[in-house]
Protein backbone atom coordinates (compact mmCIF):
# COMPACT_ATOMS: atom_id res chain seq x y z
CA UNK A 1 0.00 0.00 0.00
CA UNK A 2 1.07 3.55 -0.64
CA UNK A 3 1.05 5.90 2.09
CA UNK A 4 2.34 9.21 2.77
CA UNK A 5 6.19 9.52 4.65
CA UNK A 6 5.96 9.58 8.40
CA UNK A 7 8.54 10.42 10.75
CA UNK A 8 8.80 7.08 11.89
CA UNK A 9 9.65 6.04 8.64
CA UNK A 10 13.37 7.53 8.57
CA UNK A 11 15.23 5.28 10.07
CA UNK A 12 14.05 2.15 7.38
CA UNK A 13 13.87 4.93 4.71
CA UNK A 14 17.28 5.90 5.08
CA UNK A 15 18.80 1.75 5.96
CA UNK A 16 16.75 1.12 2.22
CA UNK A 17 18.13 4.10 0.72
CA UNK A 18 21.93 3.48 1.71
CA UNK A 19 21.74 -0.01 0.54
CA UNK A 20 19.89 0.59 -2.58
CA UNK A 21 21.97 3.55 -3.53
CA UNK A 22 25.01 1.29 -3.17
CA UNK A 23 23.75 -1.50 -5.01
CA UNK A 24 22.49 0.57 -8.30
CA UNK A 25 25.87 2.65 -8.07
CA UNK A 26 29.00 0.34 -8.10
CA UNK A 27 30.74 2.60 -10.38
CA UNK A 28 30.55 5.08 -7.54
CA UNK A 29 32.73 4.98 -4.97
CA UNK A 30 30.55 3.35 -1.66
CA UNK A 31 32.35 6.33 0.71
CA UNK A 32 30.47 9.16 -1.58
CA UNK A 33 27.19 7.51 -0.57
CA UNK A 34 27.95 7.10 3.21
CA UNK A 35 29.21 10.78 2.84
CA UNK A 36 26.09 11.97 1.35
CA UNK A 37 23.26 10.38 3.91
CA UNK A 38 23.12 13.28 6.12
CA UNK A 39 22.13 15.80 3.54
CA UNK A 40 19.57 12.81 2.10
CA UNK A 41 18.25 12.45 5.68
CA UNK A 42 18.42 16.45 7.21
CA UNK A 43 18.21 18.30 3.74
CA UNK A 44 16.04 16.29 1.14
CA UNK A 45 13.41 14.54 2.80
CA UNK A 46 12.42 17.13 5.02
CA UNK A 47 12.39 19.33 1.71
CA UNK A 48 10.21 16.64 -0.73
CA UNK A 49 7.14 15.03 -0.56
CA UNK A 50 7.87 11.88 -0.33
CA UNK A 51 5.28 8.29 0.03
CA UNK A 52 6.35 4.35 0.60
CA UNK A 53 5.50 1.41 -0.53
CA UNK A 54 4.24 -0.70 3.24
CA UNK A 55 3.86 -4.43 2.94
CA UNK A 56 2.75 -6.21 6.13
CA UNK A 57 4.07 -3.41 8.14
CA UNK A 58 7.60 -3.17 6.42
CA UNK A 59 8.99 -0.17 4.13
CA UNK A 60 9.74 -1.94 0.68
CA UNK A 61 9.71 1.12 -1.47
CA UNK A 62 9.49 5.04 -1.45
CA UNK A 63 9.42 7.99 -4.28
CA UNK A 64 10.43 11.38 -2.93
CA UNK A 65 9.71 14.54 -5.40
CA UNK A 66 11.09 17.81 -4.98
CA UNK A 67 9.46 21.58 -6.00
CA UNK A 68 6.61 19.59 -6.94
CA UNK A 69 8.41 18.44 -9.89
CA UNK A 70 11.85 16.39 -9.61
CA UNK A 71 12.12 13.04 -8.62
CA UNK A 72 15.16 12.82 -6.05
CA UNK A 73 14.55 9.16 -5.07
CA UNK A 74 12.73 5.80 -5.86
CA UNK A 75 14.08 2.55 -4.28
CA UNK A 76 12.49 -0.31 -3.95
CA UNK A 77 14.18 -3.10 -1.88
CA UNK A 78 15.72 -6.01 -3.94
CA UNK A 79 13.75 -8.69 -3.00
CA UNK A 80 10.81 -6.77 -5.09
CA UNK A 81 12.11 -6.18 -8.13
CA UNK A 82 10.18 -6.95 -10.88
CA UNK A 83 7.13 -6.96 -8.42
CA UNK A 84 5.76 -3.40 -10.28
CA UNK A 85 6.31 -1.78 -6.61
CA UNK A 86 8.72 0.87 -8.51
CA UNK A 87 5.59 1.07 -11.27
CA UNK A 88 3.05 1.74 -8.61
CA UNK A 89 5.39 4.49 -7.05
CA UNK A 90 5.69 6.24 -10.37
CA UNK A 91 2.26 6.19 -11.14
CA UNK A 92 1.67 7.29 -7.58
CA UNK A 93 3.10 10.80 -8.22
CA UNK A 94 2.55 10.30 -11.99
CA UNK A 95 -1.49 11.16 -10.94
CA UNK A 96 -0.32 13.85 -9.03
CA UNK A 97 1.87 16.17 -10.60
CA UNK A 98 1.91 16.93 -14.51
CA UNK A 99 5.28 17.45 -14.97
CA UNK A 100 8.28 15.47 -13.61
CA UNK A 101 11.99 15.12 -14.42
CA UNK A 102 14.97 13.19 -12.46
CA UNK A 103 18.72 12.70 -12.60
CA UNK A 104 19.89 9.33 -13.31
CA UNK A 105 23.25 7.94 -14.12
CA UNK A 106 23.95 6.72 -17.44
CA UNK A 107 25.55 3.61 -16.05
CA UNK A 108 23.02 2.54 -14.08
CA UNK A 109 21.16 1.10 -16.99
CA UNK A 110 18.29 -0.74 -15.11
CA UNK A 111 16.89 2.38 -13.81
CA UNK A 112 17.43 4.36 -17.42
CA UNK A 113 15.73 1.41 -18.86
CA UNK A 114 12.91 1.24 -16.47
CA UNK A 115 12.25 5.62 -16.54
CA UNK A 116 11.91 5.00 -20.27
CA UNK A 117 9.80 2.35 -19.82
CA UNK A 118 7.44 4.57 -17.40
CA UNK A 119 7.53 7.62 -20.84
CA UNK A 120 10.97 9.74 -19.61
CA UNK A 121 12.55 10.88 -22.55
CA UNK A 122 16.40 12.12 -22.21
CA UNK A 123 16.58 15.46 -22.36
CA UNK A 124 20.12 16.64 -21.33
CA UNK A 125 23.18 14.82 -20.52
CA UNK A 126 26.01 16.54 -18.35
CA UNK A 127 28.70 15.12 -15.46
CA UNK A 128 28.10 15.04 -12.24
CA UNK A 129 30.76 17.41 -10.67
CA UNK A 130 31.20 15.15 -7.40
CA UNK A 131 31.10 11.73 -8.96
CA UNK A 132 32.38 12.86 -12.61
CA UNK A 133 30.05 9.57 -13.78
CA UNK A 134 27.37 11.14 -16.89
CA UNK A 135 24.39 12.05 -15.47
CA UNK A 136 21.06 11.58 -17.48
CA UNK A 137 18.38 14.52 -17.05
CA UNK A 138 14.90 12.63 -18.02
CA UNK A 139 11.83 13.94 -18.41
CA UNK A 140 8.02 12.93 -18.37
CA UNK A 141 5.08 15.23 -18.97
CA UNK A 142 1.40 14.96 -18.79
CA UNK A 143 -0.19 14.83 -22.25
CA UNK A 144 -1.68 18.03 -20.62
CA UNK A 145 1.26 19.47 -19.83
CA UNK A 146 2.67 22.10 -22.25
CA UNK A 147 6.13 23.61 -21.43
CA UNK A 148 8.98 21.04 -19.94
CA UNK A 149 10.74 24.44 -17.30
CA UNK A 150 8.71 26.80 -15.50
CA UNK A 151 9.78 30.22 -15.89
CA UNK A 152 11.64 32.04 -12.68
CA UNK A 153 10.30 35.23 -14.42
CA UNK A 154 6.56 33.97 -14.17
CA UNK A 155 4.37 35.99 -12.14
CA UNK A 156 2.51 32.95 -10.00
CA UNK A 157 0.31 35.63 -8.13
Amino acid sequence: MIRPYCDRDLEPLMQLWLKSTILAHPFIREDYWRESASAVRDVYIPQSQTWVYEEQGSLIGFISVLEARFIGALFVEEAYYGKQIGILLIQHVQAQFPLLSLEVYQQNTRACRFYHKQGFVIVEENVNQDTQATALIMQWANEGAVNAAPSDSVDHR
